[in-house]
């Protein structure tokens, strides 16, 4: 568990950088960045709680995203450093990531929920194996 000053609480942050072709005319990251900062953030916390997408397809399943919200506070802007924070919890069959992205102030850059679900066999389970996966981490 990683706790902020202010109390935040996430179970994973890695730190990313923003990338000069990022940036839009306006010279702030294009919106659809932020998707990717998360999703990439997303992927990396499945790799090291020891998911393998692929493994899990091979054994007929599939982790789909389901919902996706976002709501930009602040910009972030051609070299900036920043991190890129989520927490967990589980709703019935649905997995729902509570995703920031912070600037190096601490300020909030960033705000994404992303629900997932489980297909087994291409229709909707539990998501049990998803669970047993995640289960330290899940709140």
């Amino acid at each position: 568990m990683i706790i902020l000053k202010d109390n935040r609480k996430y179970c994973f942050a890695m730190e990313m950088s923003v990338r000069d072709y990022e940036l839009d005319c306006e010279s702030i990251v294009n919106n659809a960045n932020y998707l990717h900062y998360m999703e990439h953030t997303r992927h990396s916390f499945c790799a090291e709680a020891g998911m393998s997408f692929v493994k899990l397809h091979q054994a007929g399943v599939d982790v789909v995203v389901r919902k996706i919200e976002i709501e930009y506070k602040q910009s972030l802007r051609g070299g900036d450093r920043f991190v890129s924070c989520l927490r967990l919890e589980r709703r019935g069959p649905r997995f729902v990531f509570h995703q920031d992205i912070l600037k190096s102030n601490g300020e909030i850059s960033a705000q994404g929920i992303v629900t997932v679900v489980v297909l087994k066999n291409g229709k909707l389970s539990r998501g049990d194996e998803l669970a047993r996966i995640f289960q330290k981490y899940i709140h």
